[in-house]
């Protein structure tokens, strides 16, 4: 699923259309404050003459003590730049840019490498995730309900599905402020409708919030993936961007619905490809399924099912069909 360039060229011009509107509200901030605060237009402009003179004199002299001086003279004069913002209630950075990304300062480029935001930005083409972006603003932590959950023990269980939710979360959220320390990976499992994906979607927000790149794909949407990769590919391609290694290099894979795909021996191979290249790499992945571990590791090769045990926090999820509940309109337990 290789990225075109018309795709690729519509992501450089929305980088274009930011760097634009970056300018153009800070020169509508500059007016402002120019209006407001009349010497400050002058105070800029012997910031730019004396930047000016100072390379002017660097070119003829090549002189270590001109270097010092200017960005003593410099410095001089951008104090006084702050101190007449903020004579004026303005905030110091206000006639700094305002970048969507501040890390590549929305070029979509690091040195030559692609920024994470670029990288996003290919991700939520590519695959659609634009359809998870919305779901996102509905579905995160701070729309997370417990009382969903019953507070009744389980007697098999020994623990009620609030008590056992209540640690998966404190879990979860453990996993996202320790995303970029350690590699970790998470499986829940459980019947349909108790919340595995909803809580995948909350970990997803806040690590897309943190400028980390996430792929979110059901299995079969994985599946159909990694066999066009295997059986036919798009000439119409830009560059040399394999997209096919995205799964691989995004910094969360969430593979959703495992085992609602049509398994067979190839896809059962090409899923240990992913989730073992994914370790390998130490790039953290989230598995939800409907299955049972005993269904998994039937329906699964022993070496999936392995890596899944030795490598992934294991969550069984259990409670109430929660769509069940919102559909007729119960009241939460």
């Amino acid at each position: 699923m290789p990225l075109k360039n018309s795709q690729y060229n519509a992501i450089l011009r929305r980088y274009d259309q930011l760097r634009f509107e970056s300018i153009r509200q800070l020169d509508a901030r500059r007016q402002e404050v120019y209006a407001a605060i009349p010497q400050l237009r002058q105070l800029d402009e012997d910031m730019a003459h004396t930047a000016a003179e100072y390379a002017r004199k660097a070119i003829v002299s090549k002189s270590d003590a001109s270097i010092s001086q200017f960005k003593s003279d410099m410095a001089q004069l951008e104090k006084q730049r702050k101190e007449l913002l903020a004579s004026h209630s303005f905030p110091a950075d206000y006639l700094e840019p305002k970048y969507h990304c501040p890390d590549c300062q929305d070029t979509g480029f690091i040195g030559n490498e692609k920024c994470h935001c670029f990288k996003q930005a290919i991700v939520d083409l590519v695959y659609a995730q634009s359809n998870i972006r919305q779901r996102l603003l509905e579905e995160n932590f701070d729309s997370f309900r417990l009382d969903y959950y019953s507070t009744e023990k389980d007697r098999r269980l020994g623990i009620s599905p609030r008590q056992n939710m209540e640690n998966i979360l404190s879990c979860c959220r453990d996993f996202i402020s320790d995303f970029d320390k350690k590699q970790d990976n998470l499986l829940f499992y459980g019947n349909t409708g108790v919340g595995k994906t909803f809580l995948s979607n909350c970990i997803a927000r806040e690590l897309l919030d943190s400028a980390h790149t996430v792929i979110y794909l059901t299995a079969f949407q994985l599946v159909d993936i990694l066999e066009s990769n295997t059986f036919g590919k798009d000439d119409d391609a830009a560059g040399d961007e394999d997209m096919f290694s995205y799964i691989f290099d995004c910094d969360l894979l969430i593979i959703d619905d495992l085992g609602t795909e049509m398994n067979n021996t190839f896809i059962t191979s090409q899923l240990f490809l992913c989730i073992n290249e994914r370790l390998l790499r130490r790039r953290s992945t989230i598995i939800s399924t409907n299955l049972s571990l005993e269904q998994l590791q039937k329906e699964y090769s022993e070496r999936i099912f392995s890596r899944i045990i030795s490598n992934y926090q294991v969550f069984a999820i259990f409670g109430d069909d929660i769509r069940v509940k919102k559909a007729i309109a119960l009241p939460p337990a």
